[in-house]
């Protein structure tokens, strides 16, 4: 609120200086400095609260606590600067017995273009450069992007376009011809926009160090297992902690009455045999008292036999020649530690678990082999056989496009002799809602009856229709109807076949 205060009072100081406007930026100034003294007595608690967590535990807490004071020095020499500059622009307002919270000369126009702006000694371009490293320096060490992206906009150092084509720097944009206190109360905008910035850093390391920690009412004890589910011969892994762990400070790790002997906490075990088990034992730490915690753990597993599924994407059957999608996963294995070969053809990996497989013969079965990488080794995980046969015959179709603009298959029964024409020739697909295949056409007949009753039939070797069968089917009447058929194709198999089903075509 304050902000749109601060840009409402500038418009209007563009248009008029009143004292009606220099009462405005005063009330805004003591805006600024209510917010700035908030931020400042916030961000001292957090520095209390690093030094305490310091001397509670130096070994955790020294690197946050060392870029704190890094952030405080930084943060003290740009607010010490602006406040300086507040007290030399009032000063050369109202002479050495200026005071800053009563200022005389708020109309003054002289003042902030002589300190910041005086060709010998302005403060200006110091103050802009200062800015710049502080922004920099801030949001280089800031690791949320919309913390970050508003600290930027707060201390931007742009100039807008209609003052660089008037051919004014940022400084000179500021503080030329700009009263007293306009600039008193933007050095003060300043300041509370940086302590804003340390604030927002103060609480990231605040966060990083966990100084928190020790106020924890619940301790427990858990289990993270790598996998819940071993393949046999594979290993069993898992890592033992106690919530709100602290690096510094390891527990005592109790496998039945075993003592773990792990720096981090990792038990692992070979399984030699399949069935249900159970990880048990218990933690012992010591608390802040010096009193013992103990917290017990259990966690259970699953041995199983080596297993993998190999399906076929679209059918249970694979087709020759087809490229037919394959899926293969192994429960437990991630799908870039599996791998996968065949008998009779081709096999190419496309991502994941996904596979196209293309069968070379008819008739002769294919065997997948899975195997997956299990603690360092290659292991078979299953062999799984697919029967193997001739894609089916497809079926002839005229493409055309309805009234409705839509692209339409017309397998037979009344069409126009417009959308025949605009067809142009012959299609031909398997097309039964779970396949959709093309087939390339070689060529086809059309059988049309003459007024005599006589059948007349015309040949294309293509897949479009000739001169003269466009011709007849021009001169055909409403009802009348002819056939399409021995049509001829080839499959991506590459096998080439003549189709037994014609299509019927009558003129609506």
């Amino acid at each position: 609120m304050i902000n749109l205060m601060y840009v409402v009072l500038m418009a209007m100081l563009a248009l008029n200086v009143s004292s009606d406007v220099l009462e405005g930026f005063s009330l805004v100034d003591e805006g600024l400095n209510r917010t700035k003294a908030t931020s400042i007595t916030q961000n001292a608690a957090l520095y209390k609260e690093l030094d305490e967590a310091m001397k509670r535990n130096p070994e955790k807490t020294r690197p946050w606590h060392a870029r704190a004071q890094k952030v405080r020095a930084m943060s003290d020499s740009l607010y010490n600067l602006a406040e300086n500059l507040k007290w030399e622009i009032v000063r050369e307002a109202d002479g050495d017995d200026a005071d800053l919270n009563n200022i005389e000369g708020r109309d003054n126009l002289e003042a902030a273009t002589h300190v910041m702006l005086a060709s010998a000694g302005g403060k200006g371009s110091q103050l802009k450069l200062a800015i710049e490293a502080y922004r920099n320096g801030i949001t280089a060490m800031i690791n949320d992007e919309n913390q970050k992206n508003i600290i930027k906009k707060n201390l931007s150092t742009d100039v807008p376009k209609k003052a660089k084509q008037q051919g004014k720097n940022w400084q000179e944009y500021m503080f030329e011809n700009t009263p007293v206190a306009a600039a008193v109360t933007l050095l003060t905008k300043l300041q509370t926009d940086v302590r804003h910035a340390e604030g927002e850093m103060l609480h990231q390391l605040v966060a990083n160090i966990d100084v928190k920690d020790v106020r924890v009412n619940q301790i427990n004890a858990y289990v993270i297992p790598n996998a819940q589910t071993v393949v046999r011969g594979g290993k069993f892994s898992a890592q033992i902690i106690m919530a709100a762990v602290d690096t510094t400070q390891r527990p005592e790790i109790y496998v039945g009455n075993t003592l773990l002997k792990s720096e981090n906490g990792r038990y692992e075990t070979i399984c030699g045999s399949t069935g249900d088990f159970t990880l048990k034992g218990y933690m012992v730490m010591r608390n802040g008292n010096g009193e013992t915690i103990r917290r017990e753990f259990s966690q259970p597993y699953t041995v199983v036999e080596p297993s993998a599924t190999v399906s076929a994407t679209m059918m249970n059957m694979l087709y020759a020649g087809y490229q037919n999608p394959i899926s293969v996963s192994v429960p437990g294995v991630p799908t870039n530690k599996i791998s996968l070969s065949m008998t009779n053809g081709n096999l190419t990996h496309k991502d994941g678990g996904n596979y196209v497989a293309v069968p070379s013969k008819v008739g002769e079965d294919v065997t997948f082999t899975v195997s997956a990488q299990n603690e360092g080794r290659q292991q078979e995980m299953g062999k799984f056989t697919f029967h193997v046969r001739k894609l089916p015959d497809p079926t002839g179709y005229l493409q055309y496009t309805d009234a409705k603009g839509n692209s339409t298959r017309f397998k037979g029964g009344r069409i126009s002799k417009q959308a025949i024409v605009a067809a142009g020739g012959i299609g031909a697909a398997i097309d039964d809602g779970l396949l959709d295949i093309s087939f390339r056409v070689l060529g086809f007949e059309t059988l049309f009856v003459d007024n005599m009753g006589n059948v007349v039939p015309e040949v294309s070797n293509s897949a479009s229709f000739t001169a003269n069968q466009l011709n007849r089917i021009r001169s055909l009447t409403r009802g009348k109807l002819f056939n399409i058929s021995r049509i001829r194709v080839v499959g991506p198999d590459g096998i080439e076949r003549t189709l037994t089903s014609p299509v019927e075509v009558i003129i609506n």
